[in-house]
């Protein structure tokens, strides 16, 4: 009985000096130090199915379905306390007839004086709804386009909500109406510059759910070298997970996803990262792109490498990322 109870003593004891440490280097016993989290499979999958479902027909801006999509996006901001940045989570615009919602929600930073700058991470949660009818399927879910994308910002933010690690503010900003020309983000963009915001740099997630081939960085940057982002987040996640990607370039990219509006409105750092490369996924703007074609893995992967990089930039004491002279 007593080697016994020496086993039990041992084992509660280790239980209790693993528990994952803070930031502050605390060990959780009060209930009040942050909590650090690793990204699953798991998590991402979830989301995914319901994002990526017929249930939401594609989410087209103005349909139903995109209606349910910003239900689940603002649920799951409440659930992991991530806050609205305006009155509501929903940043409201016309489009004709037309209201579209982006949705907003905000991690405040831990340090008195930085907390006051904010990194903006994106992604568009809109789709082209209907595309050509496949096997009597013409649902264009969107899995790859941009529901991945949609994804790695919620559960970036989910990080640092849990963490509370992040000395500079951070926005999640989730944007509808890209498929018709980026309006969603471009009105996010003018608004945030109505009010004053203090942005530092922005990173848009835009279709990370398949992965480049063995060969090729795990992502790219579009508009690699108009700043130095890309190195530093290597450096701050100590490989190279962000490369150069010549076409890029060739196709503009830099010009046609939501980083750009940012980067009109506050003329600073603002790029968008892909793991699609046009050669690994054939289902682009496809009714068979769909949930089950992403590679959870690799988007956990992706986004685990994602967060001690873009961690190690919120941190600096001075803002690091800045444009580069072309």
């Amino acid at each position: 009985m007593k080697k016994l109870f020496t086993i039990l003593v041992i084992i509660v004891f280790t239980s209790c000096a693993i528990k994952q440490k803070g930031a502050n280097g605390k060990d959780g016993s009060d209930g009040n130090s942050p909590e650090r989290i690793t990204i699953m499979p798991s998590d991402i999958h979830m989301s995914m199915e319901y994002l990526a479902s017929d249930e939401l027909e594609g989410r087209a801006t103005g349909t139903e379905g995109i209606e349910k999509a910003a239900v689940f996006i603002e649920d799951y901001f409440k659930k992991n306390n991530i806050k609205p940045y305006f009155e509501t989570y929903r940043d409201s615009f016309l489009l004709g007839e037309i209201t579209g919602y982006n949705v907003v929600g905000m991690i405040e930073g831990n340090d008195p004086v930085l907390k006051n700058e904010f990194i903006i991470l994106g992604g568009h949660y809109d789709h082209i709804g209907k595309g050509k009818t496949v096997a009597s399927d013409s649902i264009a879910n969107g899995a790859n386009d941009d529901a991945s994308g949609t994804i790695a910002a919620m559960e970036i933010g989910r990080y640092f909500s849990k963490s509370k690690s992040n000395k500079r503010s951070i926005l999640i900003t989730l944007y509808s109406a890209e498929e018709m020309g980026l309006k969603g983000s471009a009105h996010l963009a003018r608004r945030l510059k109505e009010t004053g915001l203090d942005a530092y740099t922005m990173l848009n997630f835009e279709m990370i759910g398949v992965p480049r081939a063995e060969d090729k960085s795990m992502a790219y940057m579009s508009g690699y070298h108009r700043s130095n982002f890309a190195p530093l987040l290597n450096k701050y996640a100590g490989e190279e997970v962000v490369g150069f990607f010549p076409k890029a370039k060739e196709f503009q990219l830099f010009f046609r996803s939501d980083n750009y509006p940012f980067f009109e409105e506050f003329k600073m750092p603002a790029h968008a990262i892909s793991t699609f490369d046009f050669t690994n996924f054939e289902y682009y703007h496809h009714v068979d792109d769909e949930a089950d074609k992403m590679d959870y893995d690799h988007m956990s992967n992706f986004i685990n490498k994602m967060i001690p990089a873009l961690e190690g930039i919120m941190n600096a004491n001075e803002k690091e990322v800045v444009l580069n002279d072309e």
